[in-house]
């Protein structure tokens, strides 16, 4: 199957594909996570030493004043709605969760600021629980030059991108998977001039040579 040959290539050249985002618990990661929505992966992990030092547990933020984290928080961007997402998402947890990160997609779906995506990261990269597939936009950008989704290429209709891939591969490749369609998005399947005569998955990509 050519998602397989995929798959491999993507192994080959990605072996230690992993999430981008330094944590070191489920909570690390999931504050992380919420700040990363339109944000690069580097810009947090600047924020985030100095936020665990103040915030550094559930009991912390949940305590926090919501313009104490905007301050901190602030070169994220949309710094008021995520402030307002970690405080309540942290608020939920300690009242209702004991304190404890739920392990479950109906759970953290109920927690403020978290979507789909954000669940699944957690899920996948923390509990090894593999629910479903990280889709942000350099997975959404490789899946379609792969002709690896039915959507239209201007679609960014993630769920949508995610179950395509979702019935492609295996459930255990799932969360590796997401981790190194990201490190190919950011390197050379980048989003302009896309370095496709260096690109590992050239053999097996329709677009490979036709892009700009």
């Amino acid at each position: 199957m050519r998602a397989e040959a995929i798959l491999s290539l993507l192994r080959g050249a990605f072996p230690q594909a992993g999430c981008a985002l330094h944590h070191r618990s489920a909570y690390e990661l999931l504050v992380a996570t919420i700040l990363s929505a339109q944000c690069t992966d580097e810009r947090v992990n600047r924020v985030t030493p100095t936020f665990f030092e103040r915030y550094g547990d559930v009991g912390a933020l949940a305590g926090a004043a919501q313009a104490d984290v905007e301050k901190l928080i602030h070169s994220t961007g949309f710094f008021r709605n995520k402030a307002r997402s970690l405080v309540g998402m942290a608020r939920l947890v300690r009242d209702e969760f004991g304190g404890q990160i739920p392990d479950t997609m109906e759970a953290l779906l109920r927690l403020p600021g978290v979507a789909r995506k954000t669940a699944n990261c957690v899920l996948g990269t923390w509990f090894g629980k593999s629910e479903g597939i990280v889709v942000d936009t350099h997975v959404g950008r490789v899946a379609h030059r792969l002709g690896l989704t039915a959507t239209a290429r201007n679609t960014k209709d993630a769920e949508k991108i995610e179950h395509d891939l979702m019935e492609l591969f295996p459930r255990d490749a799932w969360t590796y998977l997401s981790h190194a369609m990201i490190e190919l998005g950011r390197g050379p399947c980048r989003a302009r001039r896309p370095d496709c005569p260096q690109c590992p998955l050239r053999p097996v990509c329709p677009s490979a040579g036709h892009l700009n």
